[in-house]
């Protein structure tokens, strides 16, 4: 059996693997758990879209770029809000760009040879439709030398538009099992049109543009990505959608000891050690936020989620910062009456009665 992930990762025993900075992401840590490792292989040998489910803060993105890392291929981001349209996915379409450059056409020649024999741009040439397509993250995963060489054609008629990764699967002695990670994050904030309007791409490897004259898929030879989409569970997804795609779910631990383990060692200790927090001050916050979680929880407030993972690092990553100027001596004092101050605004989110 081809498995890729169990015998890539450098902790085997613990499945962790240790993050270097990448874009606004800190260094960090992460501890795969032995269902995400299973269903990260089983995406690769199917090719299908991995969905991951599970509550803000809990390390759905970062699964992802544990995998880029892991694999050593690119990772390509692209963040979902509720103006995000299905094409943004796989390229824009600049027509503002083109209609600026339709106003100056009449200063530029009608003939591609000039009086001297020389070769010149015609306005026709300028405005062609495929000199302001700029590709998304989806048609850099498919193809990366055709989106390379459509991002130049896009840099020299309209802005420049760098390549989002050094494209480490291109090299020869590369043995990745598959193509960059592409990270869809929060799709369930799209409109119900864009995972649908993904089904073809996703499905066949490829997609046709009004805008372009040609297919854009994985190139004979090639390697098809590893797409990876998150979800909060704030909308519901289309079925047609979810039927096309694999998916795993990451749980908040319900037993209070595992919960306040998860807490402290997969998201306090991933970004700060014992000397700019220490274990007392961290379970202090767990006690909150898990006292809040239950609370929350037997109130059954609607449309309210439980505090979790996001808020234990909200309170955490701010208690670091009130303490930053403290001694060694009083910096646990100093974090203890912060907490006592701040903990109401990450944990209590219901209006008051």
């Amino acid at each position: 059996m081809t498995v890729y992930f169990t015998a890539a990762v450098p902790d085997p025993a613990n499945h962790i693997v240790m993050l270097g900075q990448h874009g606004n992401w800190p260094a960090s840590m992460h501890r795969f758990t032995p269902e995400s490792l299973w269903a990260l292989d089983m995406a690769i040998l199917t090719g299908r879209p991995l969905l991951i489910r599970g509550e803000p803060g809990i390390g759905k993105s970062q699964i992802a770029r544990a995998a880029a890392q892991v694999l050593q291929v690119p990772l390509l981001t692209h963040v979902v809000d509720e103006r995000t349209e299905r094409d943004d996915l796989l390229y824009h379409y600049d027509a503002v760009a083109r209609l600026g450059q339709a106003q100056v056409s009449s200063l530029m020649p009608t003939s591609d040879t000039g009086t001297d024999g020389s070769q010149q741009q015609t306005w026709r040439a300028a405005l062609r439709e495929e000199n302001y397509v700029r590709p998304g993250v989806l048609w850099w995963a498919l193809d990366w030398e055709n989106a390379a060489d459509q991002a130049l054609l896009f840099s020299r008629h309209c802005r420049p538009c760098n390549q989002p990764e050094e494209p480490t699967h291109l090299e020869p002695d590369s043995k990745a099992p598959c193509g960059p990670v592409v990270l869809i994050d929060e799709i369930d904030k799209a409109d119900p049109a864009v995972p649908n309007g993904l089904l073809e791409c996703l499905g066949s490897d490829g997609f046709r543009s009004s805008q372009l004259d040609r297919t854009i898929s994985v190139p004979a030879g090639g390697k098809r990505p590893l797409v990876i989409l998150t979800t909060n569970e704030e909308r519901e997804l289309p079925p047609a959608f979810l039927r096309r795609c694999l998916v795993v779910t990451v749980e908040f631990p319900e037993d209070d000891r595992e919960a306040r383990q998860f807490l402290i060692n997969d998201r306090a200790r991933v970004r700060y050690n014992a000397n700019q927090i220490s274990d007392t001050i961290c379970n202090l916050v767990a006690d909150k936020v898990l006292s809040e979680r239950a609370a929350v929880a037997k109130k059954r407030t609607a449309g309210l989620a439980r505090p979790g993972a996001s808020e234990f690092l909200d309170l955490i990553s701010a208690l670091v910062q009130f303490a930053s100027q403290t001694s060694a001596a009083d910096r646990d004092s100093v974090q203890q009456a912060a907490l006592q101050q701040i903990a109401t605004f990450a944990l209590q989110k219901a209006a008051k009665e």
